[in-house]
């Protein structure tokens, strides 16, 4: 009788685990269904919210400003967020501004020690130049010196040689940077800006590589430079050259960068500033012809002074809060048939304390997109969404949302175990 029993317990025991196990699968699902109900709504509301906020704003500061360029951009060069565009998306020529990307393919790429030989190619490119011979040779750091305080077209192909093997695969370099770090609309086919097929950038595209350029210190540190001096190896020739970019003595905080003109390309300009906890990068592109000339100091002042007047540094969630004071961020996520009914949501990046410029009337937004339910198994950091920051109607950052815990699936032998802690501990 008493095994008779024991057995019937058991047989109880595995009825039990099937109805649980089918139960268990049930809820998850109807727990997911009703979560989902309720997350739909939040969703709505927070993007009925966000296009509310999307009104038409008319800047009257932006619609006044008149320049000779064909295209223009000025940048918030911590955030690369565009602050002002005139066509700013227009695929141009660049002339010498082609030099920054590369300088920044130097001092990315190669050893500044390096000796370059000059090639019967480098030596024969068109003025502007230093006029560099066939076989001399020059310490690679010399040779920056004159690549971007005057602009020497020979300079920038005997480091395109040097560096890259040929003209081609350096250029191949330049692009692939442009690209890696967002200048997907650039592409670059000479060295040194001369006119060529398929050599192209925007405006927009060319602020943000200035931008990035400026970051690094010893690029800084030659384009402000005001004079330099040097000798060829061999002959021991000595050089001078001095900075050709006037916008380094006309505004404070001026960092400089690169100017530039061909016949197809126009006088050209990247400049930039940092005063007071805010770094502007400029752009104009075809701003003016011969004779005007200053025209590209004209239009760089506009920008920089329509920063500087209008911007000013804020906290990104400080101004969320502000304008959007019942936004949360989902702490919780459904789980479908897991062993757990939910799990903890979290970001890796932090940006309570990141700081941007705005001007008065910018509106900040946000938005969660993330997955209703995730079906078990999850593993631990799977990306089940993202939280969208938005300055008026544009995307500013993307921060993704991960399940911090790993969660297994539910199966038979699993609700069976419980079952039998449950009659037999």
């Amino acid at each position: 009788m008493k095994k008779e029993k024991q057995w019937k317990i058991l047989l109880v025991a595995l009825l039990f685990a099937v109805t649980a196990y089918c139960y268990r699968g049930l809820e998850t699902s109807v727990n997911a269904i009703e979560w989902y109900a309720n997350y739909t709504n939040f969703t709505i509301n927070t993007a009925t919210s966000h296009m509310e906020s999307l009104r038409p704003f008319v800047d009257e500061d932006k619609a006044s400003l008149k320049l000779y360029a064909l295209s223009a951009c000025l940048m918030d060069a911590s955030t690369g967020r565009v602050l002002y565009e005139k066509d700013g998306y227009n695929k141009m020529s660049m002339a010498s501004t082609t030099k920054i990307m590369t300088l920044i393919v130097v001092l990315e790429n190669a050893n500044l020690d390096d000796i370059v030989t000059v090639s019967s190619n480098a030596a024969r490119q068109p003025d502007v130049q230093l006029n560099i011979n066939t076989g001399e040779q020059y310490k690679l750091k010399d040779l920056l010196y004159p690549l971007m305080l005057e602009s020497h077209n020979d300079v920038a192909v005997a480091i395109a040689e040097h560096v890259g093997g040929s003209v081609e695969n350096f250029c191949n370099m330049m692009t692939a940077k442009a690209k890696s770090i967002g200048a997907k609309n650039t592409q670059f086919k000479t060295p040194n800006g001369l006119d060529a097929e398929g050599h192209f950038t925007t405006a927009a595209d060319l602020a943000l590589i200035g931008s990035y350029a400026i970051k690094n210190k010893d690029f800084r540190d030659i384009v402000a430079t005001t004079s330099y001096s040097f000798k060829e190896i061999t002959k021991n020739r000595n050089f001078n050259v001095t900075n050709k970019d006037r916008f380094l003595y006309m505004m404070d905080g001026a960092i400089g960068i690169k100017t530039g003109f061909t016949g197809k390309a126009g006088y050209c300009f990247v400049g930039a500033i940092d005063i007071e906890g805010r770094t502007f990068v400029s752009v104009v592109l075809g701003s003016g012809w011969p004779p005007n000339k200053s025209y590209k100091w004209a239009d760089t002042q506009k920008l920089m002074k329509y920063g500087l007047d209008n911007y000013t540094v804020h906290r990104l969630l400080d101004d969320l809060h502000i304008q959007q004071p019942d936004f949360e961020v989902p702490s919780k996520i459904a789980i479908s048939n897991g062993r757990q009914t939910e799990g903890t949501l979290y970001m890796k990046e932090n940006i309570k304390n990141e700081e941007l410029l705005l001007k008065e009337g910018d509106m900040v937004q946000a938005k969660a997109n993330i997955k209703a339910y995730v079906e078990a198994p999850v593993l631990k950091d799977t990306i089940v969404g993202s939280i969208e920051y938005y300055v008026n109607d544009t995307l500013y950052r993307e921060v993704p949302v991960y399940v911090k815990e790993e969660v297994k699936k539910i199966n038979f032998p699993f609700v069976l175990s419980e079952v039998f802690k449950l009659f037999f501990n």
